[in-house]
């Protein structure tokens, strides 16, 4: 069963688009580097230096980077990725930690995550090469639901969990609603799951501290429908083609034959119609043989 609507479109042929979403949907840089290497004077569209970000590009235009043509879109790919703790989501980090994008370069083309964990969280991730598709994935209207596994300090008040499935506005931010429940409480600490749909940043922490709970470890155990399993830290794993076009709502073309009806009769394969064809032959003879006894 899907579990969005449609709304999306995987590897749609686009019209129209501006030149730095075309240059960074080849897989050649972010929009970012492509409008820098637009002004650089890099970038030609049909044998004409481009001066300016701000052009709108067709399917037929011509474009060129240094003088090569720009490679065709890759097709859409996602990729589940379990992000250790220590890493920060980000290609560039101003104090030149680790990114989780300098610990995958190796392994995958240019991707970009599927929204962020913190520094200190850990847990599932998606990566894909489509920034449409990670900008559509992250939107709550989508319906997709983030799952976590959080262990804080202290004895759990069960009713204060209860209430934030109402949501909750703490220093003016508001938060919507939150499914929290208390999975083990332990001698000084517990451990909680904990669902939210919107992933403001840093949301379930500060729901936390503000109840008085100090988040010891947040493990993030779903995205939507794809689970973490039995992946371990800095495992990768490509979403199938298939899958992801089913939880977008899409089926491959291939994936359904069409039947034919015959009166009351559906053929959907040549293997039942040579079937229905013995039949038939079988029961011409039949008839043919009875009325040649009739006749003698």
């Amino acid at each position: 069963m899907s579990l969005l609507k449609p709304s999306f479109t995987l590897d749609e042929v686009v019209q129209s688009e501006r030149i730095a979403k075309r240059m960074a949907r080849a897989g050649l840089c972010s929009r970012r580097d492509a409008e820098s290497w637009i002004r650089a004077g890099r970038v030609m569209v049909n044998d004409t230096l481009l001066e300016t970000p701000a052009h709108i590009v067709g399917p037929d235009d011509k474009i060129s980077v240094d003088n090569k043509p720009l490679p065709n879109p890759e097709a859409t790919r996602l990729w589940r990725y379990y992000k250790p703790r220590g890493l920060v989501v980000s290609h560039r980090d101003e104090q030149n930690r680790e990114t989780l994008f300098d610990r995958i370069k190796d392994r995958l083309p240019r991707v970009m995550s599927v929204g962020r964990l913190d520094l200190d969280s850990e847990g599932m991730i998606l990566l894909t090469n489509d920034g449409g598709l990670a900008r559509h994935l992250e939107l709550p209207s989508t319906g997709w639901t983030r799952k976590y596994r959080v262990r804080i300090y202290g004895r759990v008040d069960e009713k204060q969990l209860e209430a934030l499935k109402d949501g909750i506005t703490i220093d003016g931010i508001h938060y919507g609603s939150l499914l929290a429940r208390l999975d083990k409480q332990m001698t000084s600490n517990a451990w909680l799951t904990i669902a939210i749909k919107e992933g403001k940043n840093r949301e379930i922490r500060r729901v936390m501290e503000y109840l008085g709970y100090s988040v010891s470890r947040l493990i993030r155990t779903s995205y939507g429908p794809f689970q973490l399993g039995n992946m371990e830290e800095d495992d990768v794993q490509e979403v199938k083609h298939a899958v992801l076009r089913e939880q977008l709502g899409q089926t491959d073309k291939e994936d359904k034959k069409p039947a034919i009806s015959v009166g009351r009769q559906k053929i959907t394969s040549g293997k039942h119609n040579s079937v229905s064809g013995k039949s038939r032959d079988k029961n011409a003879n039949n008839r043919r043989g009875k009325a040649r006894r009739q006749a003698r």
